[in-house]
């Protein structure tokens, strides 16, 4: 079956812990600490690889881990940082948090390389730890935690124009005929398995990518057959193609269906039904003439609310260039940019969530800010990039320190000092 849902567990590296040593060398009788820092714990990396189009590779193998940072040596080493585990997807992968269900990265648009977890920071050997009245500390700090959680893969085809039906409408027939795709054709009553994409080249006006969205039957939107495996390909989509049976070969009344497809879709999604919509009646090669009563009917019943009905014949190519050109006007009318999922969640900020942190007022009047969650998350952040220190404040925001500063009476330049990290405030 086409794999376009898959449930894994991703952890990353656990930092190396520093190292306790001291010097031992000939004519050195006291000599003063020497133990390396741990190596950082490597990432857990997402990536976009266009040879990919399934998620297939998640399928069979549950568990991901990145390496651990190696400890720190004496005289100075500093441990070997952990390999970075790097995971392939298709594009238009979301990945979601599998106990929240919220969407941590969308790997779609500009998005193509996206760090997911980050290794726990090496810890500091005990070199860093000596003082006047201290010269020989036999400590030395752990390495940062590794974070594991369990993720939901889904993969949402990214296409401008998704082609909707019930089975064996000819939409298999029709992608074949104007695109570059090959997918399988056969007199079936069942449901192709999988979304087929092509390439529509038109002269004069600009090309776009459609998608053969797998049949759709009622109770789709409740998860009756593989409904729901398939109403999320048509998320990304601008335009959506009606396709149905003009000739009547299978019985069906394509008004009644077209009504029952758009119910399925309002019911996953009401913003589905405000995209822009077409109607491609085919199987004109078997009815006489250019018009029969189905035809019609599609008309009276759709056109009056904006949705052309386009009488066409996906075998001999009837009708198909006044359709294509239909649905790149529609096209030019929607906004350009692509339909990507902002991120709704950060695992970092569950491991943290209850650990308990400190504020206090040093003699200088600086804020202090210490705690076991304040020290870890500074181990995954990078502070010296302004993405890196925005996403450090919206944890201080998210954790209610900030708003605890607020009551200790922090003001408008007032020093925030965390770890070795100092800042001024600004609301």
């Amino acid at each position: 079956m086409f794999a376009d849902r898959a449930t894994i567990i991703i952890k990353s590296g656990k930092g190396g812990d520093g190292h306790v040593s001291f010097r031992r060398e000939k004519y050195v009788p006291d000599g003063g600490p020497d133990g390396g820092d741990g190596g950082k714990g490597g990432d857990v990396i997402f990536v976009v690889d266009e040879g990919l189009n399934t998620l297939t590779d998640y399928r069979h193998r549950r568990k991901f881990a990145a390496q651990p940072g190696e400890e720190g040596g004496k005289r100075n080493c500093h441990g070997k940082n952990g390999e970075d585990l790097i995971l392939k997807v298709p594009e238009g992968t979301v990945i979601k948090d599998a106990e929240s269900g919220k969407v941590i990265a969308d790997m779609s648009g500009e998005n193509r390389r996206q760090v997911i977890l980050r290794g726990g920071r090496g810890g500091l050997g005990n070199q860093h730890y000596a003082t006047s009245t201290m010269q020989a500390p036999k400590y030395a700090q752990p390495g940062g935690d590794s974070i594991e959680i369990e993720v939901k893969l889904e993969l949402k085809v990214i296409a401008d124009v998704g082609l909707v039906g019930f089975p064996n409408v000819g939409k298999s027939t029709l992608l074949s005929r104007v695109t570059n795709a090959q997918p399988k054709i056969a007199n079936y009553h069942f449901t192709t398995l999988q979304p087929n994409l092509g390439v529509v080249d038109l002269d004069g006006a600009k090309g776009f990518v459609i998608a053969d969205i797998p049949g759709l039957i009622e109770g789709a939107s409740e998860g009756v057959g593989l409904g729901l495996e398939f109403l999320r390909h048509i998320e990304r989509t601008k335009v959506m193609i009606h396709m149905v049976d003009a000739a009547g070969t299978e019985g069906r009344d394509p008004v009644a269906d077209i009504i029952a497809i758009n119910k399925e879709l309002e019911a996953y999604d009401p913003a589905l039904l405000k995209k822009p919509q077409v109607i491609a009646a085919n199987k004109m090669d078997a009815v006489y003439g250019d018009e029969n009563e189905i035809i019609q009917k599609l008309k009276d019943t759709f056109e009056k609310d904006g949705i052309r009905v386009f009488p066409i014949s996906a075998v001999s190519g009837k009708g198909l260039k006044e359709l294509l050109y239909c649905v790149s006007e529609l096209l030019d009318q929607c906004s350009k940019e692509p339909v990507v999922y902002e991120p709704e969640f950060d695992p970092a900020l569950r491991f943290f969530k209850d650990e308990p942190y400190t504020i206090t007022v040093a003699d200088d009047g600086a804020f202090v800010v210490e705690g076991p969650k304040i020290e870890k998350m500074l181990g995954y952040t990078n502070m010296d990039s302004e993405k890196g220190f925005l996403f450090f404040q919206k944890f201080m925001k998210e954790q209610g320190i900030l708003k605890d500063m607020e009551a200790q009476g922090i003001e408008d330049g007032d020093t925030v000092r965390m770890y070795g990290f100092e800042f001024d405030y600004y609301k």
